[in-house]
């Protein structure tokens, strides 16, 4: 291609994606794979269809107008979109669409890279950032479905044709570190460039994305590798084919115009783009244990391979994911202790010299993932309906005490009173403060017929001293007496009880409630527990609004008593 048209490329790029982000809601020009965490943390894993066509656009436009950006990014959010809009379709619950949300971005890195391990290791450690039993297995079958697909279409063969590589000697072990801290220093420098976009925000858009159009094809006239995904250089770079002034290029230049794109504000995907920096610093590095070390060096391919898993550990910090996409891609497990040892060393540098997190992390809302905290984590793997409470009836504030014990025989736990206009239940009642409230109304009247009936007892006393003969024992007045109680209590059970019973004056636990959709995590119940300071919640069943039907109550007690006993 001529070097004035791979120059305007970049620019025609960066025009036609402007067109579309001016054209597009602010909150519709997130993409990607911080969109995808971003959702997943503050949204339950729902994904909105407008930010899926602008991942659909601008990720085609970037790659094809010759940007530095790579393919995985919008592979990951197409795949945990669709995969989350078919729970939603079946309206599956929220923690459901959460490792729905991790099998859509494993299939994607799958297919990517032909490599399903990595795809579950990616999904779980950078993603979902947590490891379960159940939530692996559907991961792992959305993984190799993911790759099967990708074979079917491309072939069986890596994305990245990987020559047979091997350690010559333990020599090698000491360059390797100094690789990697070189390589980790350098993931910190792409890290810290990257985050400059919030102080670039106060410049135009239309500036912001013509410099960075315009670097990129500055850069581009002289070294059009630095352009696109880059694969064919990393796959020239491993067969030993290019040149040291490219690898550095390549090395600096590629870094920099890649960060420099997503601070600007362009949303492209980084991670192709840093394995083809990585592998091009490793190249680097190799070459120069060549030079140090001319007998006992290992080839710089070597170095390179170790380069790409170094990189993305240290960018991603996400060292096991790094290391099983070097496992697959080279097909050698020989090469795992090295690659140990380089993406340990590397995530290392990168996290305590550069003082930078992951990468996805750094750009999300205040680099704080929400499900690192321990009790959200746990809280967002379970459903509401796994914790609430579903004995409890519903009745209106007012009710005979014939209603009331009616309401106690199918022994509830709560009782829902309902405001009279909508029937929408404002307050919950403990059932059992109910029960003690009849049973001592009970025992009261009862108390107070027997001192009535105590102190009309001397005046019957007299009366049958008077009717009795003198020859009457002891015993027929006792049962006289008897009598006369049993008829006293008679004549208070038959007063006419109280009309009706206010259940808001009765002594007892009442919590104010909040509605929750039975397709709530518990972590979204803990939250708008916190939100709306309250202590309960009743749980909606159903979608259209005059549809709707209470399933159970939900207390900030029984969440914390649920994460006390699973933790």
């Amino acid at each position: 291609m001529p070097p004035a048209l791979r120059s305007l490329l970049p620019l025609a790029a960066v025009l036609l994606i402007g067109l579309w982000m001016w054209f597009t809601p602010q909150v519709g020009r997130q993409v990607g794979v911080v969109h995808v965490i971003d959702r997943l943390a503050y949204h339950q894993g729902r994904f909105p269809l407008r930010n899926w066509l602008t991942q659909w656009v601008v990720g085609l436009i970037s790659v094809l107008g010759g940007l530095s950006a790579g393919r995985e990014g919008p592979a990951i959010h197409l795949g945990a979109a669709a995969s989350s809009g078919l729970g939603q379709r079946l309206r599956l619950p929220h923690n459901s669409l959460r490792v729905l949300v991790a099998c859509g971005t494993a299939a994607g890195i799958a297919a990517s890279f032909n490599t399903p391990i990595a795809g579950v290791i990616f999904a779980m450690e950078v993603v979902m950032m947590e490891y379960t039993i159940i939530g692996f297995m559907p991961v792992i079958l959305a993984s190799t479905m993911g790759a099967v697909v990708a074979q079917l279409v491309y072939g069986p063969d890596p994305a990245i044709g990987v020559p047979d590589l091997h350690l010559n000697s333990l020599l090698d072990l000491p360059w390797i570190i100094v690789s990697a801290l070189v390589i980790g220093l350098l993931a910190g420098l792409f890290v810290r460039v990257s985050r400059l976009g919030p102080r670039l925000e106060r410049l135009p858009m239309a500036l912001r994305f013509l410099m960075a159009g315009g670097v990129v094809g500055a850069v581009a006239w002289w070294y059009p590798q630095v352009q696109g995904m880059g694969y064919d250089t990393l796959q020239a770079t491993l067969s030993g084919s290019v040149a040291m002034d490219v690898l550095l290029a390549v090395a600096i230049g590629k870094l920099l115009l890649t960060a420099g794109t997503v601070a600007c504000g362009i949303p492209v995907s980084i991670i192709g783009p840093v394995l083809v920096i990585g592998g091009a610093a490793g190249a680097l590095c190799g070459m120069t244990g060549q030079w140090l070390l001319p007998i006992e060096a290992s080839d710089p391919a070597l170095y390179a391979m170790l380069g790409m898993a170094a990189m993305m550990g240290a960018v991603l910090q996400a060292p096991l994911a790094a290391l099983m996409a070097l496992l697959e891609l080279t097909h050698n497990p020989n090469i795992i202790l090295p690659g140990m040892l380089a993406v340990v060393v590397s995530c290392l540098t990168a996290r305590q010299l550069c003082r930078c997190g992951g990468f996805f992390i750094s750009v999300t809302r205040q680099g704080l993932h929400p499900l690192q905290q321990p009790l959200m984590q746990a809280l967002s793997r379970v459903s509401v309906p796994a914790v609430m409470e579903r004995r409890l009836v519903r009745t209106q504030r007012m009710v005979s005490r014939e209603r009331a014990r009616t309401l106690l025989e199918s022994e509830p736990v709560w009782i829902l009173i309902e405001r009279s206009s909508d029937d929408k239940p404002v307050l919950a009642l403990k059932a059992a403060d109910l029960a003690r409230w009849l049973t001592e109304q009970a025992a009261a009247e009862e108390k107070s017929a027997a001192e009535e009936a105590e102190a009309e007892e001397p005046a019957e006393k007299v009366e049958l001293a008077k009717e009795m003969p003198e020859g009457d024992g002891e015993e027929k007045a006792a049962k006289k007496r008897k009598k006369g109680k049993e008829k006293a209590r008679e004549k208070a059970r038959e007063k006419e009880e109280p009309p009706e019973v206010d259940l808001l004056e009765i002594p007892g636990v009442r919590l104010e409630l909040a509605p929750i959709g039975l397709q709530a995590t518990l972590s979204e119940a803990f939250n708008k527990l916190n939100d709306s300071m309250l202590d309960a919640l009743y749980v909606e069943h159903g979608h259209r609004p005059k549809q709707k039907r209470i399933s159970g109550i939900i207390t900030r007690g029984a969440i914390e008593r649920f994460y006390r006993v699973e933790n």
